[in-house]
C-alpha cells in the first residue's frame, strides 16, 4: 500500500510566527564550469551558499531540497554565467510561492589563469580567489564581484633609511675626491658597498564591486588585470632570473604604504565608474608583528560601508 509521505514544511505549523531575512543551505560542495570574459569556459569547484527569505511568518519552513536541486542543475547542465544565476534565482523563487521573494546565490572558489613571467616569456599557473554574489529582490537583480590579489609592497621609509646607510658607507669608503670609477662600479656589486635594503612584504588586496545588473558576462580578468597593472608587482608564477631582477627592480620603483596602494585601487575604481565598490588593503609586515591595512569605499548612499 502507497502512503503519501509528510511534508512538515508544508503541514506543520510553526513554534513562533515571524519573518525571517534568510534561510538556507551553506558550505556546499559544489563544481561547476565558470563563463568569464577573455577566458574559455573553466571547470572550478565552490563553496556554495543558497538563500530564501521567509515572509510568510507562520510557514513552518522553506524546501532546503529545491534550493539545492536548482544548484545542482546549474552544476550539472549549465555554465554559470549571469544569465544561468538569474535563472537559478528564478527558479529559487518560483519553487516557493507565497513564502519567499528574496534570494541569494554565492559562491567562492579559486579561479586558475595562465600568467606570464616580467621578462623571460615562461608562463605558469596562478589561482585567485572569487567571492561571486547573486541576489533577486523582489524582481531586481544584482550582482557583487569580490577578488583577491596578491602583490608585494616596499616600504617608503625603510627604502629611505637603507639609501641613507648606502651614502654612509659610500663616504666612508671613498674619502679621496678623486673617485675610481671602476673602483665604485665594483663597490656598488658588493655586499660590503649595499650595506642594507628595504623590507618588503607580501601583501593582498581585497576588492568588491557592484556590477551592473544587466550585463551579459563576467570579466573577473578584466578587474584582476587592472588591479595588477596599478599595483605594478603582482606575485609571480614562473621567474627565471631576468624576471626575478625586473621584479626587483619595480620594487624598487614602486615604493607605497598601504595607504598609496588603497588611494591607486581607490582612483582606479572610480576611473571604471563601478556603482558601488569596497576595498581593503593588506600588508602583512616583515617589521612589525602586526599588519597595516587600509579600506575605502565609493561612499554612495545605502552602498558599501567601510
Amino acid at each position: 500500500m502507497q502512503t503519501t509521505m509528510p511534508d512538515i514544511a508544508d503541514t506543520a505549523p510553526a513554534l513562533q510566527t515571524g519573518k525571517l531575512d534568510w534561510v538556507g543551505m551553506g558550505e556546499i560542495e559544489l563544481p561547476f564550469i565558470f563563463e568569464s570574459h577573455n577566458i574559455a569556459p573553466i571547470n572550478v569547484i565552490a563553496k556554495a551558499r543558497a538563500f530564501v527569505n521567509l515572509y510568510k511568518e507562520d510557514a513552518k519552513g522553506i524546501h532546503m531540497s529545491r534550493l539545492f536541486l536548482a544548484l545542482d542543475t546549474l552544476s550539472t547542465e549549465q555554465h554559470v554565467n549571469p544569465q544561468t544565476l538569474a535563472q537559478a534565482l528564478d527558479a529559487f523563487i518560483t519553487s516557493h510561492d507565497d513564502l519567499s521573494d528574496r534570494a541569494q546565490i554565492e559562491f567562492k572558489f579559486e579561479l586558475p589563469l595562465r600568467r606570464k613571467s616580467l621578462l623571460s616569456g615562461k608562463v605558469g599557473w596562478k589561482n585567485y580567489p572569487i567571492h561571486l554574489i547573486s541576489k533577486i529582490n523582489q524582481g531586481t537583480l544584482s550582482f557583487e564581484l569580490m577578488v583577491d590579489v596578491t602583490y608585494s609592497s616596499t616600504c617608503p621609509c625603510s627604502a629611505a633609511l637603507a639609501r641613507q646607510l648606502i651614502q654612509n658607507a659610500f663616504a666612508e669608503k671613498f674619502t679621496d675626491s678623486q673617485l675610481d670609477k671602476q673602483a665604485v662600479h665594483e663597490w656598488l656589486g658588493s655586499t660590503e658597498g649595499i650595506v642594507a635594503t628595504p623590507h618588503s612584504q607580501r601583501s593582498i588586496a581585497n576588492v568588491k564591486v557592484k556590477l551592473d545588473s544587466k550585463i551579459e558576462s563576467f570579466d573577473v580578468v578584466g578587474l584582476i588585470d587592472a588591479i595588477e597593472s596599478e599595483l605594478k608587482t603582482p606575485v609571480q608564477a614562473a621567474v627565471k632570473r631576468e624576471d626575478e631582477q625586473e621584479f626587483a627592480r619595480l620594487n624598487g620603483q614602486n615604493l607605497m604604504f598601504c595607504e598609496d596602494a588603497a588611494r591607486k585601487i581607490k582612483a582606479l575604481l572610480e576611473a571604471q565608474s563601478y556603482a558601488d565598490y569596497w576595498l581593503q588593503i593588506n600588508h602583512y609586515e616583515s617589521l612589525h608583528a602586526h599588519d597595516a591595512v587600509a579600506i575605502a569605499v565609493k561612499g554612495v548612499a545605502n552602498g558599501y560601508t567601510a
